[in-house]
């Protein structure tokens, strides 16, 4: 098993996330790998945790990625939150990422669940995606 992937898995997400042009339309630059201090816009995605399990192979070292991409509205209703969810679906689903170490075999979209966030009107949308990656390393 190789864990060696998962900063370049991470980037790779990321900078592809922040170039696409339907996602960046829609959220403009609240886009974020770390949430930043101070007041959080109306609406942003946000990279989240992930979990990772062994997916070697007897060819090469290899893993299975399970990641989380956030969606945050301040909007009462899940309508806004539901439009940029399916364009960081749309952006991230078989996206041809160029690794600075190992390569991607495929990513996928896994499973999604849209929330109210305590009682008022924050949503929010987790989207998980499941990446196959292999370290040749």
């Amino acid at each position: 098993m190789s864990y060696g992937v998962s900063a370049a898995l991470q980037t790779a997400v990321y900078q592809h996330l922040a170039a696409d042009t339907g996602l960046v339309n829609l959220v403009g630059a609240s886009i974020f790998d770390a949430l930043p201090s101070g007041t959080l816009p109306p609406l942003y995605v946000v990279l989240g945790p992930e979990n990772v399990r062994d997916a070697s192979d007897k060819t090469a070292g290899g893993a299975l990625h399970e990641f989380t991409v956030t969606v945050v509205t301040e909007s009462a209703g899940f309508a806004s939150a539901k439009v940029v969810a399916a364009a960081v679906s749309d952006a991230l689903v078989d996206a041809p990422l160029t690794l600075s170490r190992g390569a991607l075999v495929s990513l996928n979209f896994y499973k999604a669940k849209a929330a109210r966030v305590g009682t008022g009107d924050v949503r929010q949308i987790n989207l998980i995606f499941r990446a196959r990656v292999a370290d040749d390393t």
